[in-house]
């Protein structure tokens, strides 16, 4: 999906034939118009509907189980007072961080692909989630911080990685390869950082850290829902609206100029925006990782569209982390995982077959 900005007036919907002999949706309400092919809207309405389904079956599972039909009752507004404090209070919380942190990341992880122009260009592999990392053990090991200093201390470590990693790959400009080779250069250094604190720590203080490295959903409550809510509010129009803009650059640099797009501009937008969802998200949760690499494939494969899209790879990020959440409490006997280590565990499998499957098509 996309929004452009229009010279037409009025309000009904359109439809107009687009590439490849597919329709378009576009609604047009004075100067602004939105434009959405058909199969896009399908899939991200299957998303959405697969997603909530999904977090209202995790929401009724635990120690206390609760029926489908009775969490949506309690969501509603009609279920009985010991539900309410259940579902409300104790387990809502938890799915919504599930839900904005996989989007945040799967949008994150689609515009630092358009951008690099590469499938392996995500915040896991050059380096964002590293230097959030690196941020909240400062805080952790040497500050002795509480838990919000750590979810800031995060937010500052993937920002300042982001400008770091912006500033070190330009050169007349961001090239792709560049941006992904300096990245995958710093993750490296930052993980050497992120040993010696581990190294330096005291006992309480490492096992502090290793279980905030592990990245986890326990505990999560209305503290993490909602900056990370408003994060998502903020910085997710910014990328959808400069979206047209970014995928406009895959065609190369002198073509997108020469189209009327401020390439270095919208690159530097996206690259922030997209630094700031993987900072924040990562706060929230401590390092989710292969979210932000896997979902815009899986998006791009299912809306069979010819670039990354944004917002089919937010929602494709929501349903795989609420599913991850489901299969590390129920898959794994009665202690369940850690979200952070099922994802780890599927999307090493994933990467593996992406990568055979980018060396037979001869593209590395």
């Amino acid at each position: 999906m996309s929004a452009d900005s229009a010279t037409s007036a009025g309000s009904a919907p359109d439809a107009v034939p687009v590439r490849g002999g597919t329709r378009a949706l576009v609604l047009r309400r004075g100067a602004l118009s939105i434009r959405g092919e058909w199969r896009v809207l399908v899939v991200c309405g299957a998303l959405l509907l697969i997603a909530l389904a999904l977090a209202v079956v995790l929401i009724g599972t635990g120690d206390y189980r609760i029926s489908p039909p009775d969490v949506v009752r309690s969501l509603t507004g009609h279920g009985d007072p010991g539900q309410d404090f259940v579902i409300r209070q104790l387990r809502l919380p938890r799915v919504v961080v599930a839900l904005l942190v996989g989007a945040a990341l799967g949008m994150a992880g689609a515009a630092f692909q358009t951008v690099s122009r590469n499938p392996l260009g995500s915040p896991d592999v050059i380096g964002f989630g590293q230097g959030s990392a690196a941020g909240a053990l400062v805080v952790i090991v040497l500050l002795k911080g509480t838990s919000v200093q750590i979810a800031a201390g995060a937010v500052a470590g993937g920002l300042l990685t982001g400008l770091g990693v912006y500033l070190l790959a330009w050169k007349r400009g961001v090239h792709g390869y560049r941006l992904v080779l300096v990245g995958i250069g710093a993750s490296a250094v930052l993980s050497a950082v992120n040993s010696y604190l581990l190294v330096k720590a005291d006992f309480v203080d490492a096992a502090r850290a290793v279980m905030w490295l592990t990245g986890s959903l326990d505990g999560r409550d209305w503290d993490q829902v909602w900056p990370l809510l408003i994060a998502c509010a903020v910085l997710m129009p910014v990328l959808v609206l400069h979206g047209r803009a970014l995928r406009v650059t895959e065609m190369g640099d002198d073509t997108a100029r020469a189209l009327g797009v401020r390439v270095e501009r919208t690159r530097l937008v996206a690259v922030l925006a997209a630094v700031l969802l993987t900072a924040s998200a990562t706060a929230a949760a401590g390092p989710i990782t292969f979210v932000a690499l896997t979902a815009p494939q899986i998006a791009r494969r299912l809306t069979k569209s010819p670039g990354v899209a944004l917002v089919p790879s937010a929602l494709t990020g929501s349903a795989l982390l609420v599913a991850a959440d489901y299969a590390a409490q129920r898959a794994f006997g009665s202690g369940g995982l850690p979200v952070g280590v099922a994802t780890g565990v599927l999307g090493g499998g994933y990467l593996l077959w992406l990568l055979i499957a980018e060396r037979r098509a001869g593209r590395i």
